[in-house]
């Protein structure tokens, strides 16, 4: 009898790995639409103006890029993983593909897989996409990817995701009023500003586990990344109810360029908006290669971040839309946040090592004050 009750525990065992597997590979979009021959989709372009979240570049055909950061960190710190999946297409439209970028921020080791265009799918009702077998949404990530010297699988779920909300009747997301600007070669997008984790990824046999972890997503879309910039970002602080990002970046737009920040800080159930679009100042000071000191001034409050980069890897990166810029970035970097009121009063104190932070291009040229 015991036998037969272990032989009817080992099939149902059988059962449940066989259909875990199977759903977990054969995770569908809600309305999936393929990329390489879709047509005209009804509504579909006042979806993605009221939500930047979703895929952006429907009718793109040349000098094109769009990517999403997934950023993912380990309860304890022990693991960080970022992974960046888009689709790269070249000015003349000729050559098109979509990419998988993993950077591991323990070791700084980066991979980049490449899949034909015909590959990228997205949803029309959401963001959700898929790049061959391997499936992104603001809720999960399911992969499974394998070239001659390294294989990454797993899942991870997202929960408890804080939506990027602003006090305007029309959510343009985190660019504000510059959403609409035309001709800009770059925008910007914020999915969510912290979220908890479950599951665990498996890198070249080695497991990475993610359960009460935290997570982070955004986005770029356009042509090209800015010329220079500064990009920070974490929402590891000692107080794991505070979320924080900042881009600074020298703009370029018909033929000439300008300074421009944007980023928030979330605290307590509040996100407090910084941007050059809402009367906030900034001061930069640049000390080196790596470390800066930057001062936000808005109406109520005062924000003092203090930051060091770390060990950095090397991230492929969009020119008119071919993957052919390489770029450092550290997510194991130092950053310290001082919050005060206009008369000093300090009213958050907080720091982590476990952050983003991008140093690119002539970014000294950012230094001094932006408004």
């Amino acid at each position: 009898m015991k036998e037969y009750i272990n032989q009817i525990q080992y099939f149902l065992l059988c059962i449940f790995l066989f259909y875990s597997t199977f759903f977990s590979q054969a995770q569908e979009l809600r309305k999936g639409i393929k990329y390489s021959d879709h047509k005209f989709i009804p509504f579909y372009n006042f979806k993605k103006i009221t939500n930047t979240t979703i895929f952006q570049g429907n009718k793109k055909k040349k000098n094109y890029f769009e990517g999403w950061y997934f950023k993912m960190v380990a309860n304890d710190g022990s693991s960080i993983i970022s992974i960046i999946p888009g689709i790269s297409i070249s000015s003349d439209g000729k050559n098109q593909h979509a990419f998988i970028q993993i950077i591991n921020g323990i070791t700084a080791q980066t991979n980049y897989f490449s899949f034909p265009i015909e590959e990228f799918s997205f949803s029309k009702k959401e963001f959700a996409i898929k790049i061959a077998d391997n499936y992104f949404s603001k809720d999960s990530i399911i992969i499974n990817l394998k070239d001659d010297n390294s294989s990454i699988s797993g899942k991870i779920v997202m929960t408890n995701q804080v939506d990027y909300k602003s006090d305007r009747l029309i959510n343009t997301g985190i660019m504000g009023p510059y959403r609409f600007v035309p001709f800009m070669e770059c925008y910007h997008g914020v999915v969510s500003l912290t979220h908890n984790l479950r599951g665990k990824l498996t890198i070249n046999n080695e497991v990475f586990e993610f359960n009460d972890g935290q997570g982070y997503i955004e986005k770029d879309w356009g042509s090209s990344m800015p010329s220079a910039w500064i990009w920070m970002q974490s929402n590891n602080f000692i107080d794991k109810n505070s979320s924080f990002m900042l881009s600074i970046a020298n703009i370029p737009w018909l033929g000439k360029s300008f300074p421009g920040f944007l980023g928030f800080f979330y605290h307590n159930n509040k996100i407090y908006h910084f941007a050059t679009y809402n009367s906030a100042k900034m001061h930069v000071e640049v000390a080196d290669s790596s470390h800066l000191r930057i001062k936000i001034e808005n109406r109520k409050n005062i924000f003092v971040i203090n930051t060091t980069s770390n060990s950095t890897g090397i991230l492929k990166a969009p020119v008119q839309g071919a993957m052919d810029r390489r770029i450092p970035e550290s997510i194991d970097a130092k950053i310290k946040i001082t919050m005060m009121d206009k008369k000093g009063n300090i009213i958050f104190m907080d720091s982590t090592n476990i952050a983003g932070l991008e140093m690119v291009g002539d970014y000294h040229k950012l230094q001094g004050v932006l408004k």
